[in-house]
């Protein structure tokens, strides 16, 4: 039987809990810098050698045919394309509803326009995730991006990625994977195009590459482990809470689970039927580690409660509390909440509508998830009129004057002039 840490006060959390951020390999960044740079130089042969060397992987032509995405789709009994098509169209009415509209303030446009060629990184390792290719490309699909190229270390023909990938129309899709994928589109070779943008989560390697190339490409995140608090009290079905934590634990045993209560009695029985119920899990081993390591039950009054969800700022929030309507508002950093029973955090994952491409490590303090808005750049369309320009003008002289840029001065003071 696992051993729980112990059941922390809200400041005792605080002082113990690590910022979760993870010391920087160096080695690895070596590594990875090596495989950015021989991409970048000998462009799909470098593919073809890093391919081979790390996914034992002999493959010539990269590039998916249309015909492997429709026979992989074909493939899926109905009930499963029925399900793909019902979560798409529900994501598709929710990124519709939330995309920012250009705005006319008389002298003053604002205007947004979608991203020309953004790429997406698709895990294809130890498990497919369909439910990631919709949440993430979907989005960038309404927000209007003309071309989609989907990088994935995915080979087989029937498969779900390439089943979901079609159904979210995309054509333009590489097996190739790791960090040597993440340079591919942040570089260009002579298969895969050089991207404004690179969207998708990845192993430790594909994070680093991520990070490396920020800067000559946008990225959405850097990725972390799963994570999710659960803040209860005795209105809330313990049964239920168990496999809410379970749900994020089951992910990866560096998966961090929280469970927030103002009752240390009912913390506590809901830590012995999780003890109960582990041992039945088709993925107890992961399960168990990530409690083991990485839950924490935290007890206190209802601010040092707030004031501590809004410390670690978690990936998702479920608030399962008769007061969950005046809890929320003061939740102010989180990637989602979820509120009440029939909001657990599994159903955002698959067919809410907000995307579960979530920030994590507290960078929910300064990000967001990620939206159909990410796939938009934006700028301001400037027009003033004379008798705006005769009330603002002789400000700006003063300033530039002050800054010493008397050019900028001299611009002003000739149309001021003419007046």
């Amino acid at each position: 039987m696992i051993e729980l840490k112990p059941m922390y006060s809200c400041q005792d959390f605080k002082s113990v809990f690590s910022e979760a951020t993870s010391e920087t390999n160096f080695e690895q960044t070596e590594q990875v810098m090596q495989i950015l740079q021989t991409v970048r130089k000998n462009k799909d042969q470098a593919l073809r050698e890093y391919t081979a060397k790390f996914d034992q992987q002999e493959i010539a032509d990269f590039k998916v045919p249309i015909e492997y995405l429709k026979a992989s789709y074909d493939a899926l009994e109905p009930n499963l394309q029925d399900a793909l098509q019902f979560i798409k169209q529900r994501i598709e009415s929710y990124e519709i509803q939330i995309k920012y509209q250009n705005l006319d303030l008389g002298e003053f446009q604002y205007v947004y326009h979608p991203l020309e060629k953004v790429g997406f990184y698709v895990p294809g390792g130890q498990a497919l995730y369909p439910s990631s290719v919709l949440m993430s490309i979907i989005g960038a699909k309404v927000a209007g991006v003309s071309e989609i190229h989907v990088v994935t270390p995915t080979y087989t023909e029937n498969n779900i990625t390439f089943a979901t990938l079609y159904v979210c129309g995309v054509e333009n899709v590489y097996t190739v994977g790791g960090a040597q994928a993440i340079a591919a589109l942040a570089y260009g070779t002579e298969t895969i195009p050089k991207v404004d943008k690179i969207v998708g989560p990845g192993n430790s390697f594909v994070a680093n590459a991520k990070r490396l190339v920020f800067g000559e490409v946008g990225i959405d995140m850097i990725a972390g482990p799963s994570e999710i608090l659960v803040y209860i009290d005795e209105s809330a079905n313990p049964d239920a809470v168990v496999f809410d934590l379970f749900a994020q634990a089951e992910h990866d045993p560096e998966a961090r689970t929280f469970l927030a209560a103002e009752s240390s009695d009912l913390l506590e029985t809901v830590r012995l039927k999780a003890l109960e119920a582990l041992a039945s899990q088709v993925r107890v081993e992961i399960i168990a580690e990530s409690l083991q390591n990485n839950h924490y039950s935290i007890v206190g009054n209802r601010e040092d409660l707030i004031s501590t969800i809004n410390y670690i700022a978690p990936e998702h929030v479920s608030i399962q509390h008769q007061a969950a309507a005046e809890i929320i508002p003061q939740i102010k950093y989180a990637g989602a909440v979820f509120q009440g029973n029939y909001s657990p955090e599994a159903v955002g994952d698959y067919v809410a509508g907000p995307s579960h491409v979530l920030p994590t490590n507290q960078s929910a303090r300064f990000s967001h998830g990620l939206n159909v808005n990410d796939f938009l750049t934006s700028h301001a369309i400037i027009n003033i009129e004379q008798d705006t320009f005769e009330r603002i003008v002789d400000p700006a002289i003063e300033v530039a004057e002050a800054e010493g840029l008397f050019c900028h001065a001299e611009s002003l003071k000739i149309r001021k002039d003419e007046l």
